[in-house]
């Protein structure tokens, strides 16, 4: 066929095909066709855009985040992608008008908060340490560097200071605590009787012409839903490396001696230190004055003094002093270099000079020294071993996924050409609906996938579909029956019909019969005798969180109005299974209101002023975000590859 086209490319049109591809190529260049122009934005703030590629890396990032803090019980189902991308995109904006006005109005971190903030972070932690290894790797996963890493985490913390400013700042009066304790501690005498539904249903025939009416007026709740049958195959990256074969010890063993940096792991050193600091312009006089002080503290240390308390009074790191200086776990290249030659050369439990930095003076300690190690190969055969399976899936994987993308595609109406040229199984479902089936059938791409209209009028293949992007697994599907949407018939309907009709005429003569209650409770100031068939509750003062009480007749009770000598306090609420019911208020007594505990006070008051120090956060970043540049622009999902 290609000798063909060259053949019949000659002459005067094969130049004109050729100028006309020419001319886009000058004008706007090869990267338009190739994509590697600039990036797309999904919204600008104050003119900073966020790109495309910045809101992918941040929704993976959250997606990590979910899958950690759910462990067994995360399932990417649950999070709709199209929401997720929102609301991830929403937090964006938000920390760049926080970060633009902290600019504005001049706030900045040091290098040395940005480090303390890093070495702090559980995440990194191993043993109760700071590892580097983990730390590479867990940037690694988020596809970024540890320069990358720590830009963002200083914008980020510059960003945050507007907001820990204003936690900070609130203060809560004894006088609003007194009434916060007064209104929470609330207690409500009531009374209050059921008037259940079922007490109101009866058989009495339903009118023929009613239910006519009623089938009518809501037709759509007695429609079978739209729903279909599919064939599918999975291709999964998991199942690939369990069917992979023995791997022979000696390449397991060539891969560890070339790769036996990863299984060591260099020198580690706990130390703490002990700050005084030096402003960056101080003059040699002060400088002096500051190195005789922390001179002295080294001599009063040496004479017997307990490091850690010395520091948690005289140092000025505020990130370490509480906790007696200490860093925790470091190694080689964290630290500034003064600091880290000297903490890298220090024997254990000897205390330093001091020594200068950009941040001051130090005196510096480590307290245990954690030599380097490497693994021997027994310890990593297994991780090798699977490591290895995984890496020849993976490579299976992507080769099969092409192959089945062309196959499904050169055979666009049936799936058993692709199942049978690659080995794969061919799958079946029951019948299931726009709410998705079981297992890689319940995710919301495939089910997109399943009702897209060229898949289920046409009955094409659908393209390969990876329902999770950070799982390798792969999905293609095509209909194999389809059943619309349609009303059922009034007569299999009927006896739903005249069921929600007798229910409905139930709850209204249920509700005639509490305010009827109601009015007459009113009106005599008391309830009818028990010998009436009305159980009427006597439950004494209940709180707002009394657990015995129904939640609707709690929230009635606490919203009712004090009740007058001459007027009872009565209404009547709703219960979630159809009964209501009637309740009356006696009395209502507050809550104790002494504030002369101080440490409870203290308690209480810190958390109430954090609730409205959030309150007054939320208010002042809907302000800024209503008087900030943004422009969106509409958000695409992300699609998959191969």
């Amino acid at each position: 066929m290609l000798q063909a086209i060259r053949e019949r490319a000659q002459g005067w049109i094969a130049w004109v095909i050729v100028g006309l591809i020419s001319i886009p190529f000058a004008l706007w260049g090869i990267q338009s066709y190739l994509g590697v122009g600039s990036e797309p934005a999904v919204a600008k703030v104050y003119g900073v855009e966020i790109t495309e590629r910045d809101l992918n890396q941040r929704v993976q990032r959250a997606r990590v985040e979910l899958r950690d803090r759910l462990g067994a019980a995360y399932d990417p189902a649950l999070f709709d992608e199209a929401m997720l991308r929102t609301e991830v995109l929403n937090e964006m904006i938000q920390q760049t008008i926080l970060l633009e006005t902290s600019n504005r109005i001049g706030m900045r971190v040091s290098d040395q908060e940005v480090q303390l903030q890093i070495l702090a972070e559980p995440a990194f932690h191993r043993e109760g340490r700071f590892d580097r290894e983990t730390y590479d790797r867990l940037l690694r996963i988020q596809g970024l560097s540890p320069a990358q890493f720590e830009a963002q985490l200083r914008q980020q913390l510059i960003g945050n200071q507007l907001s820990r400013a204003l936690l900070e700042s609130e203060i809560l009066t004894r006088a609003e605590l007194e009434q916060y304790r007064r209104f929470m501690g609330q207690t409500r005498d009531l009374v209050y009787a059921r008037v259940a539904l079922s007490e109101h249903l009866t058989d009495e025939p339903v009118d023929e012409a009613a239910i006519e009416q009623f089938y009518r007026e809501n037709a759509a709740r007695f429609q079978m839903p739209e729903m279909v049958k599919l064939d599918y195959i999975v291709l999964d990256v998991d199942e690939l490396a369990r069917a992979t074969g023995d791997v022979e010890e000696a390449d397991l063993q060539r891969i560890y001696d070339e790769e036996q940096m990863r299984f060591g792991r260099a020198e580690q050193r706990s130390v703490r230190h002990l700050l005084r600091n030096i402003a960056p312009d101080a003059d040699a006089s002060t400088s002096q004055a500051v190195l005789d002080e922390i001179q002295a503290l080294r001599e009063r240390i040496l004479a017997g003094a307990d490091f850690a308390e010395i520091a948690k009074v005289e140092s000025q790191d505020p990130g370490s002093a509480a906790a007696g200086g200490s860093l925790g776990t470091i190694e080689q290249g964290l630290m500034v270099p003064a600091f880290d030659e000297v903490a890298f050369s220090l024997p254990a439990g000897q205390l330093s000079e001091p020594v200068r930095t950009q941040f001051g003076y130090h005196l510096i300690e480590v307290t245990e020294i954690i030599p380097a190690r490497v693994q021997p190969f027994d310890e990593v055969k297994e991780t090798l071993r699977e490591e290895y399976a995984r890496h020849q899936a993976e490579s299976v994987f992507y080769d099969i996924g092409e192959r089945l993308a062309n196959s499904v595609y050169e055979s666009p109406d049936s799936l058993e050409p692709a199942a049978a040229e690659l080995g794969l199984e061919l799958k079946q479902s029951d019948w299931i609906g726009r709410e998705g089936g079981d297992g890689v059938l319940s995710h919301p791409r495939v089910i997109a996938a399943a009702f897209n209209e060229e898949v289920l009028e046409s009955r094409l293949n659908s393209d390969l579909i990876e329902p999770e992007p950070d799982v390798l697994r792969a999905v293609v599907l095509r209909v194999s029956d389809h059943r619309a949407a349609a009303p059922r018939p009034l007569d299999e309907a009927r006896s739903e019909v005249v069921e929600a009709l007798q229910r409905e005429r139930a709850s209204a003569a249920a509700e005639d019969a509490a305010n009827a209650l109601a009015e007459q409770v009113r009106k005599n100031g008391d309830w009818p005798d028990d010998g009436a068939g009305l159980v009427v509750e006597r439950p004494g003062p209940i709180e707002r969180v009394t657990p015995s009480i129904a939640t609707a007749i709690r929230d009635l009770v606490f919203t009712l109005p004090l009740p007058l000598d001459d007027e009872p306090s009565v209404d009547v609420t709703r219960l979630p299974n159809g009964d209501l019911a009637v309740v009356q208020l006696l009395a209502v007594e507050d809550g104790e209101h002494d504030t002369s505990d101080d440490a409870r006070s203290a308690s209480e008051g810190l958390l109430l002023s954090q609730l409205v120090a959030r309150q007054t956060i939320a208010a002042v970043m809907n302000d800024l975000e209503r008087r900030a540049e943004v422009e969106r622009r509409a958000l695409r999902t992300a699609e998959t590859d191969f």
